[in-house]
């Protein structure tokens, strides 16, 4: 099937084409007439699958002969603002040949540019929740025309606390709308707000439930956890990997391992919740362009990201909620190309990996690195106990081994591109 079998203008085709696609993905080519007709949907794709075309496309369609209003005929909700902006571009890159205006609002930037767009009138609009629950309540954003509602990523919407700021904008808008709903995952409170939100949905699913993408290579390199940035560092160094995308469980411990792999003579930077957005997008920025080869994020940073191609995920700390395994390795593997996840596991991690391999229903296959074997760690320089004073007390840690006073024991969290498919 091609995009023009699937009912779009000529002015979007002109568009897909210009991307350089000419072939609908699966979750493309199901949900697009679906949109058209005007149906609420439910759909379920893995990260990779081009979910947001699937939106994107339709939604332009239905818009592109209507009414001109000032105030904004869709709305499209994100978790983060790195995803904001990505919808943008697709609804940019997109709708070049339609007369409809967008824009994207979303925090950690200032608020007067984007109360000046609004005045000046949109017809679809991007956001994160908790901005543009800040434009209403200055009353700066309308949302009483409201065709088409899109929650994208919904699942993490909900991991990351955002229901009640959800549950306050759908009280915004006109209770007639079509309500588009996308999730890699669908867990038992994504089907309560299913239940809630959508009239009769379509639904559309063309990944197995939490399913991985089946061009990823998993792979499980146990280590100490003493002993796990030097194994980092030789992987990328010893395999030439040139981008790299590096999860950790904290912000604190992101930071830490980017300076620690600047140390080690790789460019790396991170990114996570407290980066400033204009530090956030420099960092991307970076990293796609491959002036930073290592890219260490937390979870919620990452969660959206569309680097095309993306050959290595490395898992350096594994998540403790197991659906964020399958989201953060789909950041590889996307729209056709092969991709490799890596997770490095130290002893006090078996439970999160016997968990993420129920999850999987899989085994992840277990490869020890020479010269990492487990076991045999010796503290780096930045982890070398306090020298002892003469009359230091000692006390026992647990486990029986002795712990200065006033130091806490260190917990666990211490090819070229595939054309045919959108990616975004």
């Amino acid at each position: 099937m091609s995009f023009a079998k699937l009912g779009l203008s000529a002015e979007i085709l002109q568009a897909v084409a210009e991307q350089g696609y000419t072939v609908p993905t699966p979750v493309q080519a199901q949900a697009i007439p679906i949109v058209l007709a005007g149906r609420d949907l439910l759909a379920g794709a893995q990260t990779g699958t081009g979910k947001t075309a699937g939106f994107t496309l339709p939604l332009l369609e239905r818009l592109r002969h209507g009414p001109a209003h000032k105030s904004p005929r869709a709305l499209v909700l994100t978790p983060t603002r790195e995803l904001a902006a990505q919808v943008q571009e697709s609804v940019r890159a997109y709708g070049k040949y339609l007369p409809l205006r967008s824009a994207v609002i979303f925090g950690g930037v200032g608020i007067n540019p984007q109360i000046e767009a609004l005045r000046r009138g949109v017809d679809i609009l991007v956001a994160t929740p908790g901005r543009l629950l800040d434009h209403a309540a200055q009353r700066t954003v309308d949302l009483s025309r409201i065709e088409i509602l899109v929650l994208d990523e919904a699942d993490r919407m909900l991991d990351m606390g955002f229901i009640h700021d959800i549950r306050k904008v759908l009280a915004l808008l006109p209770p007639r709308r079509q309500n588009l709903l996308f999730s890699a995952t669908f867990s038992d409170e994504i089907r309560r707000l299913t239940d809630r939100l959508l009239d009769n949905p379509a639904s559309v699913e063309v990944a197995a439930r939490n399913s991985t993408a089946e061009r990823v290579r998993q792979l499980v390199h146990p280590v100490d956890k003493a002993r796990k940035r030097a194994l980092l560092s030789h992987l990328i160094s010893r395999g030439d990997w040139r981008q790299v995308l590096v999860f950790t469980r904290t912000k604190h411990g992101a930071n830490r391992l980017a300076e620690q792999l600047q140390r080690d003579g790789l460019t790396a930077a991170a990114i996570h919740g407290n980066k400033s957005q204009n530090a956030r997008t420099k960092a991307l920025n970076d990293f796609k362009l491959g002036s930073v080869r290592v890219l260490v994020a937390t979870d919620i940073a990452a969660r959206g990201l569309d680097i095309h191609e993306l050959p290595h995920v490395v898992n350096y700390e594994l998540p403790n909620v197991p659906e964020d395994y399958v989201h953060r390795i789909g950041r590889t593997g996307r729209a056709g190309a092969e991709g490799e996840a890596v997770s490095l596991v130290s002893a006090d991690e078996s439970k999160q990996l016997a968990a993420i391999q129920r999850l999987l229903k899989q085994d992840i296959r277990v490869s020890i690195v020479p010269g990492y074997e487990p076991g045999t760690a010796a503290p780096e320089p930045d982890q070398q106990p306090a020298p002892r004073t003469q009359h230091a007390h000692r006390t026992a840690a647990p486990g029986g081994r002795p712990q200065q006073p006033g130091r806490r024991r260190r917990g666990a969290s211490g090819s070229r591109r595939s054309r045919g498919v959108p990616t975004a």
